[in-house]
């Protein structure tokens, strides 16, 4: 049975705003919206293509179409959404693409081998043993997404990654809020599984106490002790 999308929603009265601005030829408006939009439409392409090359070639590509046709834009969606979903087009078509001579894959039965995009993380001065266990982990974590079947794994990106509410997902993927929902359910008790049988050299790491914390601790009991510096 085919199932029906999301009821989209409409677009917020700022999209209406930056496209009018954009169709009058504003420079800042067309910035505004690719930098408001880079990073979620880089993630959607890059997690289909697996290149972070062709990722970005797509989302340059699908930023012309869209541009081209940003008059028959009428609101019906948010401008997020209405990009992603011409990405989303733009990937998959390449990934076909590329699969040449293979019959046409639907998103459905994709079984591409799409790495996941580093959770961001905010700049911090930590001790670099930290920051080593901590990047470690996030690369446990994208291992084991990117052995998720694809159906799972591209709603793990859109919803645990890039952030995207129930809504927005299934109406990128034309599927049901249902539908999403149980299938990040499956995602994350995968993710969850395979890092249970992966996670245990990475906690010997945990909670480390070398690099700039040991320094300090050192020299202020040396200090206290009467030692110079």
């Amino acid at each position: 049975m085919v199932q029906s999308p999301a009821s989209p929603t409409r677009a917020a009265p700022e999209d209406a705003d930056l496209v009018r601005r954009a169709l009058s030829g504003s420079a800042d408006a067309f910035r505004t919206i690719m930098q408001g939009n880079n990073r979620r439409l880089y993630r959607i392409a890059r997690s289909v293509l697996r290149d972070n090359t062709e990722a970005e070639d797509a989302v340059q590509e699908a930023y012309i179409a869209a541009f081209s046709h940003l008059a028959e834009y009428r609101g019906e969606s948010p401008l997020a959404a209405w990009l992603s979903r011409i990405v989303m087009n733009e990937a998959l078509g390449r990934l076909r693409r590329r699969r040449s001579g293979a019959r046409t894959v639907p998103l459905e039965e994709m079984r591409s081998e799409a790495e996941i995009i580093p959770f961001p993380h905010s700049v911090q001065h930590e001790d670099p043993e930290r920051t080593m266990a901590q990047r470690e982990l996030l690369r446990l974590v994208e291992r084991a997404a990117d052995d998720l079947p694809d159906a799972y794994r591209v709603v793990f990106v859109t919803r645990v990654i890039e952030g995207m509410s129930v809504e927005e997902t299934a109406e990128l993927l034309e599927i049901k809020p249902e539908t999403v929902k149980t299938r990040l359910h499956r995602a994350r008790r995968m993710v969850r599984n395979r890092l249970d049988e992966q996670i245990g050299p990475v906690l010997m790491d945990a909670f480390p106490f070398a690099g700039r914390r040991c320094e300090r601790i050192t020299a202020e009991v040396l200090r206290r002790l009467g030692f110079s510096p």
